[in-house]
């Protein structure tokens, strides 16, 4: 066998994508679902995590499962509509999603809860926090982006989404059914798709997506994912109002960002903290898009720590 077969297997045998302990979907009261999955420790406190976008509900770090383990956390992925086998949906603003979210959360019997998002999913992460405050002990954006328009709309080249909202709302439904044959092939090309991704980003954005684990994580992820109209419905949401104010979301939120973020760029966390009248900004110099997604274990040691403060005095607003 050559250098390079090895080498390749070698590569295989470490890619262990994530395995979720339990799956499953909550009925909605119109007769649509929402997909999730459980990870973690199964007696835990509970905490919802949020994809990116795109993305579905095996996207997770490869260091969660354990950490959540280790750390007490119960880690349920939840999908938005039109990705995995979440019914597709489009909602009229992001502050909708809440309202879906709370019946998930009364199906799985969850009182107080804490709620996770990467990048795209940063927005559901508030719209959730708006929604239950007296039930979200404390939420954490991974790389979120921020507002595009309002008196909340971040300086960034994310308002240039305001321009294309026209565009974005009527090819909302053909773009979707577009992106999901050809996010379908990642298993197929995933590997050389996501190495060139890698290479466009650089840093440590690329130090993270060329870790195995990762790569097998997001390609499995990604592979599975079905049609993932979600990712055409983020857009256009990104570029509508969000539906509520920054200063509305009262519980505690961490917020994570990456410094050399070329992505959702350092301004939007920078931004978010400032507005939100319960956060703190965790900024990692030198570190990109994934800076707080890529690093498990020092996001639910925040969480924990906040969790603690919380259940002590309760939230009230």
């Amino acid at each position: 066998m050559s250098s390079a077969e090895d080498t390749h297997e070698a590569l295989e045998a470490k890619m262990h994508p994530p395995a979720p302990r339990r799956v499953g979907e909550t009925e909605l009261p119109d007769g649509r679902s929402l997909g999730w999955a459980e990870f973690g420790h199964p007696d835990g406190d509970p905490l919802l995590w949020y994809h990116g976008t795109p993305g579905a509900r095996t996207q997770i770090p490869p260091a969660a499962d354990e950490a959540g383990l280790k750390r007490g956390f119960r880690i349920i992925t939840v999908e938005r509509p039109g990705t995995g086998v979440s019914t597709d949906h489009q909602y009229r603003r992001i502050a909708d999603f809440g309202e879906d979210i709370e019946h998930v959360v009364d199906d799985l019997a969850l009182q107080r809860f804490g709620v996770v998002g990467l990048s795209g999913g940063g927005p559901y992460v508030l719209a959730t926090a708006l929604r239950m405050p007296q039930r979200v002990v404390v939420a954490s954006l991974l790389g979120g982006i921020g507002p595009t328009r309002g008196p909340d709309a971040v300086w960034s080249y994310t308002r240039a989404l305001r321009l294309l909202a026209p565009s974005l709302e009527m090819l909302r439904s053909p773009i979707g059914s577009v992106i999901g044959p050809l996010v379908g092939s990642a298993e197929v090309i995933g590997e050389h798709a996501l190495d060139v991704f890698a290479r466009l980003i650089g840093g440590s954005d690329r130090e993270v997506l060329s870790d195995p684990d990762f790569a097998a994580m997001f390609i499995s992820d990604l592979s599975n994912a079905g049609h993932l109209r979600a990712v055409a419905h983020d857009m256009a949401l990104f570029s509508r109002h969000w539906g509520f104010l920054l200063e509305e979301v009262t519980p505690p939120v961490i917020v994570w960002q990456g410094l050399a973020d070329k992505i959702v760029p350092p301004s939007h966390g920078h931004h978010q903290a400032s507005r939100l009248p319960n956060a703190q900004l965790r900024v990692r110099a030198g570190e990109g898009h994934f800076a707080g997604f890529s690093d498990a274990v020092a996001v639910l040691e925040s969480l924990r720590e906040v969790w603690a403060l919380e259940t002590l005095e309760p939230n009230t607003d």
